[in-house]
């Protein structure tokens, strides 16, 4: 394992130590327990949005805290969910007074701790609600969910819903938009390399110089298939194939695109992946709204792609197009 790290066990501690040394403006942290919250917060009179998860998933969640997006981020060590107490604590750092939306990818252990969370605020007398977003079309089941998996779908409801509190909105209306982003939002991911999770010290699987996994989880979960490598067109018309089927889409259709790297693949074949996914939306008359390319959520150094559609309406495309200033999201500012 050839990582820059110190000690394998200060490397979320470290990281959000570096987080907020590079984005003082924009970013505070506590720590013990951990959470990323907006520098002025709490933001009275709008509702509170919070998200988060395992670490080694940057930019998310951390990396979309701020004015357009979230008001806190919880991050878990490294693939493993945070836990209740920072749920909790960076809650009450942020709430304005409006309630307070969480917004869970779907695995177990991050849907426990964010109820358990929940039921705690509640107790105070607080106004908490969830969604949680479930857009992988890979696998009905994985080794970390019930039901699928929570994946690049979050950026977008994050974005969204981060729009919606920034205009005002009740959290019921909130919660409502949110809730149709998860509705209409699909993913597919493929690796060509495992990667390495620095408490372990070795890779999370095994994949043969020839192969490449189709469907794989955002924590190197196995997918639908193992398959020798093919060009990236054909690799691209299969994904885009499993979203298609999964939530048809028809002529004059709007489509939000996110095509995400996984950590360690080169912005010259992510490019590659949109040539082709544009290609195949403009053959079935699909307008492509706005597209995202790059690394948006991440597994490490993985080498490998997933593609996000969100189908569009006019609510959404309002929201998507309001400002953000995050870290890493940078909209209209």
């Amino acid at each position: 394992m050839k990582k820059l790290i110190n000690n394998p066990e200060n490397v979320v501690k470290e990281m959000l130590e570096g987080m907020v040394a590079a984005y003082p403006d924009l970013i505070k942290v506590h720590f013990s327990p951990n959470f990323i919250y907006r520098a002025d917060s709490p933001v009275k009179g709008k509702v509170a949005l919070i998200s988060g998860g395992g670490s080694g998933h940057e930019p998310l969640h951390g990396g979309y805290v701020g004015r357009g997006m979230l008001d806190a981020a919880c991050p878990g060590e490294v693939f493993t969910s945070p836990t209740p107490d920072q749920m909790y604590e960076a809650a009450k750092t942020v709430e304005g007074g409006e309630g307070i939306l969480f917004i869970v990818k779907n695995y177990t252990g991050d849907v426990m701790n964010f109820d358990m969370a929940a039921d705690l605020l509640k107790a105070e007398g607080y106004k908490v609600e969830s969604v949680v977003i479930a857009d992988d079309v890979a696998v009905e089941e994985s080794l970390y969910s019930a039901g699928r998996r929570g994946v690049g779908g979050t950026v977008f409801a994050e974005k969204i819903g981060g729009a919606a509190t920034e205009r005002g909105w009740s959290l019921e209306e909130v919660k409502k938009v949110v809730e149709k982003v998860a509705k209409n939002v699909r993913s597919i991911g493929i690796a060509l390399t495992p990667c390495t999770v620095p408490a372990a010290g070795k890779p999370t699987f095994e994949l043969s110089e020839d192969e490449f996994e189709f469907g794989i989880g955002i924590h190197g979960e196995p997918g639908r298939k193992r398959l020798k490598m093919k060009p990236a067109d054909e690799i691209v018309q299969m994904m885009m194939n499993a979203i298609l089927q999964d939530m048809p889409l028809e002529k004059g259709d709007e489509v939000a695109l996110l095509v995400n790297g996984m950590g360690g693949t080169p912005l010259m074949e992510l490019f590659i992946v949109n040539r082709k996914v544009s290609q195949m939306l403009d053959g079935i008359g699909v307008k492509r709204y706005k597209t995202l390319v790059g690394n948006y959520i991440t597994s490490l150094e993985m080498q490998g792609a997933s593609i996000t559609v969100l189908k569009l309406d006019d609510e959404l495309k309002e929201l998507l197009d309001d400002p953000a200033l995050t870290p890493a999201l940078r909209w209209k500012v």
